[in-house]
């Protein structure tokens, strides 16, 4: 069964300053990618970055992700916080999500 662990629900942080959302999940699949979006007010989905299971960790600009597939365990790091990184943030991958709530 694949299954998703959120450790965090709802985050506080200050402009400037980084944060890390984190997610443990569960799989019996030895090859997957992993991926981070933002939901935007609108509604609309915002791709951040994606992680190759049998990757090194990924980073896209002020987005990095820490990986530990043995552990099954993978985080989202956004450095140098702005005021429009305040959102919801969901971790998907094949048939499941699961929200992240950044807010200052």
């Amino acid at each position: 069964a694949q299954r998703v662990i959120q450790d965090q629900p709802d985050i506080s942080s200050q402009l400037g300053q980084s944060v890390t959302l984190n997610c443990r999940y569960g799989t019996t699949w030895s090859s997957y990618y992993l991926f981070w979006y933002k939901l935007l007010p609108s509604g609309e989905m915002i791709y951040l970055i994606h992680q190759v299971s049998s990757g090194q960790n990924a980073r896209n600009g002020r987005y990095s992700v820490n990986f530990q597939k043995a552990r099954k365990s993978i985080s989202l790091t956004i450095s140098d916080l702005q005021l429009e990184d305040s959102a919801e943030y969901f971790f998907l991958w094949p048939l499941l999500s699961f929200p992240h709530l950044l807010t200052y």
